[in-house]
């Protein structure tokens, strides 16, 4: 500004009006162009990469600049030109060539540079060009979904790509084309695709209809929650950013209002890692010193003998449920609760403490939540529902979880992570699908959480084993931020409420707490129960027991009769 100012006070004729009214102008000029571009395709977070790079990179063909020419990739490149031949062949008017479409991508380079989110160092016409192949391979993939939607009727799939796409989508290849394009980092941004597939139909309504269709055949095929169907009008096609984009806002509610809740929160260890190690080596050797006890226990010959009863064993295989409603045990129930847990606070900042079978803190990043099994030994029933993940739900009164149906395959895990990535990086509201995805990591443990959600139809799995569909949520166990998601947060909330409430429950937490977490009561009570084994065998040994013995066998005998 200096320099400026040094210079025209030796100018005569220095125009103040003209250069005010440049300066004006260039100004709004730049205050327009952010207003209508803006950022469209991201790179993933570093912290997402590192967990899983194969979801991320594109493994068998790169669309875009990110990727392009990508030597794990380049076997693919003679696919995009054949398919820009075919493209070529379908324009059409004949005024119009490809290179006419090179050249329309060319006059919005600055609007193009400014979709993506990190510095592109192609040149204009390499950026163009390469866009316009890859758009062009895109769209004859696409074009499956619109057959399949009834767009386009009698079309066909060229034979120079018949062996990497099918209508069936059954095909391996098909597959790995799919999860490459719902990719993060290999999206195209849809206003190419509408420019391109404009060249091919006689207006560019019946251009974006046919557009729409394959969206909307896409999202069928890959979503992995089946909800009703989404009304969306080609014009608002102008809303969405790219596929991933189309796909996320079929899927995840917009959260407004009361509901969206998109403060950040941070999780933090409360227990350290020295005191963590030492309280579990010391459990293990207790547990070590209790069941050396106990199999001397069991080896007492009364013991045996009582253990053996098939009244003894049909008491003890009794329901916790049915022996609670026996005459005179509910009223003994009711002391005991009072007796013991009368007094106690509500843990909420901690409510995993009620959990009877985790053996590990959870994870930084989970939910604390009782798994699958745990919530249905508890009484809680979990229903399927079709609408999506705003209809995940819980009922109190009832115990009713309902949770959104979601179909699991092969191609699963790539689109819910990618998914994920787009939301954190789109900075827009709650992470709502991140908050699901912690969720399903809180109640999936193990396979036999997977087995139960598949029984009840929550889960539509088409992978080879519950293993496979456990290791999917565990491995989902990381998200680049934590927000709180109203809706969500009131399901997790009222299920720990109700959880930690009952009184069985109750009884086994008291349990751990105060008995078995206790290695000087354990102790005692096994040399309580060790003495008096002994001390019986001893008087029956002075004293003839068997006529007891032979009653209760006679008794066995005469009901099994």
């Amino acid at each position: 500004m200096t320099s400026y100012q040094s210079k025209t006070t030796t100018t005569s004729d220095f125009d103040e009006k003209g250069w005010v009214g440049h300066i004006n102008r260039t100004l709004r000029e730049e205050l327009q162009e952010e207003l209508e571009f803006s950022v469209l395709v991201f790179t993933v977070p570093k912290s997402l990469m590192a967990c899983d790079p194969d979801s991320y990179v594109p493994q068998q063909v790169s669309m875009g600049p990110y990727h392009f020419l990508n030597h794990d990739v380049l076997e693919m490149e003679k696919y995009k030109i054949d398919a820009a031949k075919i493209f070529q062949k379908q324009i059409k008017s004949p005024l119009i060539t490809f290179d006419h479409l090179v050249d329309q991508i060319k006059a919005v380079e600055s609007k193009l540079r400014v979709s993506y989110d990190k510095p592109l160092k192609l040149g204009c016409d390499t950026l163009a060009l390469m866009l316009a192949i890859d758009t062009a391979f895109l769209l004859e993939f696409l074009k499956i979904y619109a057959v399949k939607e009834g767009r386009l009727v009698g079309a066909a799939i060229s034979s120079k790509m018949s062996h990497l796409v099918d209508l069936q989508g059954k095909k391996s290849s098909h597959n790995a084309l799919l999860r490459d394009f719902l990719m993060l980092e290999n999206q195209i941004p849809l206003f190419i695709l509408r420019t391109m597939l404009q060249s091919q139909f006689s207006s560019p309504e019946v251009s974006d209809e046919t557009l729409l269709a394959m969206l909307m055949g896409l999202s069928k095929d890959v979503s992995p929650f089946k909800t009703s169907k989404i009304a969306i009008k080609t014009y608002q096609l102008d809303g969405f950013a790219h596929l991933l984009d189309y796909l996320f806002r079929a899927i995840v509610p917009e959260m407004e209002g009361e509901h969206a809740g998109g403060e950040e929160i941070i999780i933090q260890q409360e227990e350290d890692e020295d005191d963590k190690a030492a309280t579990f080596e010391h459990s293990s050797h207790v547990k070590e010193a209790f069941g050396k006890v106990w199999g001397m226990i069991r080896k007492v010959n009364v013991f045996k003998k009582l253990t053996s009863s098939r009244s003894i064993k049909a008491l003890t295989k009794m329901p916790l449920d049915l022996v609670s409603k026996v005459p005179g045990v509910d009223k003994l129930k009711d002391t005991v609760e009072k007796l013991f847990f009368s007094g106690e606070e509500k843990d909420e900042e901690n409510p995993d403490d009620s959990n009877p079978d985790s053996d590990k803190a959870p994870l930084i990043e989970e939910i604390t939540i009782p798994s699958v099994t745990q919530l249905a030994r508890a009484g809680i029933n979990f229903v399927p529902s079709n609408n999506g993940i705003s209809s995940l739900s819980f009922d109190s009164k009832t115990a009713t979880l309902s949770l959104p149906v979601v179909c699991l395959d092969i191609n699963s895990e790539v689109v819910l992570r990618n998914l994920v990535a787009y939301e954190a990086c789109r900075a827009k509201g709650p992470l709502v699908l991140a908050r699901y995805t912690e969720f399903m990591n809180g109640i999936v443990d193990t396979e036999e959480d997977a087995m139960v959600l598949i029984s009840k139809g929550v889960i539509v799995s088409q992978l080879k084993s519950q293993a496979e569909v456990a290791g999917l949520w565990n491995g989902m166990d990381r998200s680049v931020r934590l927000t709180k998601v109203q809706f969500l947060d009131e399901v997790i909330e009222e299920v720990n409420e109700y959880y930690s409430q009952r009184w069985k429950v109750k009884a086994i937490k008291f349990a751990r707490a105060y008995i078995f977490g206790s290695w000087k009561f354990l102790t005692f009570m096994a040399t309580i129960m060790l003495l008096s084994m002994v001390a019986l065998q001893a008087f029956c040994s002075v004293y003839t027991c068997s006529r007891w013995f032979t009653d209760i066998v006679l008794e066995d005998e005469a009901g099994k009769n």
